[in-house]
């Protein structure tokens, strides 16, 4: 039986993408001089490397709790209230990030594969990693555990 489940996927690609961007911004001021807009391209670029570069999923006594980066954007589900779990493959375009996608609701930094939790109320959410099958079990043997 698992008491605590936490695992931590880096957004490996989503870090080069937004670092290069990054750079080249700096890159151009440093060469055209300096500029507001692209000062604040550059600060958005830098917020969202730190909000969305990692997602954490933890799985502790009564909750499922996802965060990205140092927990900021968060989203928090009741054990009680998920009825069931499954791994699943995510379209190429449905991104990363936050999105809403005709599955529900996407939570995901990188790759492919998520684990989608139905709630007992009928919404559907998505979340991403890295290991699927890890993160189903754990969330399968804690709605056993809550169930009894």
């Amino acid at each position: 039986m698992i008491d605590h489940y936490q695992h931590t996927q880096i957004g490996y690609l989503t870090i080069a993408m937004l670092g290069a961007a990054a750079l080249l911004i700096v890159c151009l001021m440093a060469v055209a001089g300096f500029a507001w807009i692209a000062f604040a391209v550059l600060v958005i670029l830098l917020i969202s490397l730190v909000l969305f570069a990692t997602l954490t999923v933890v799985i502790e006594k009564d909750a499922l709790e996802i965060r990205f980066g140092p927990g900021v954007i968060r989203k928090k589900f009741l054990l009680k209230d998920i009825e069931s779990c499954q791994v699943v493959k995510n379209s190429w375009y449905y991104g990363w990030g936050i999105r809403l996608t005709p599955h529900g609701w996407l939570f995901n930094v990188s790759g492919f594969y998520a684990v989608e939790i139905r709630l007992k109320n009928g919404k559907k959410y998505r979340i991403g990693t890295d290991v699927p099958n890890d993160l189903e079990e754990a969330i399968r043997q804690s709605i056993a555990k809550t169930a009894r």
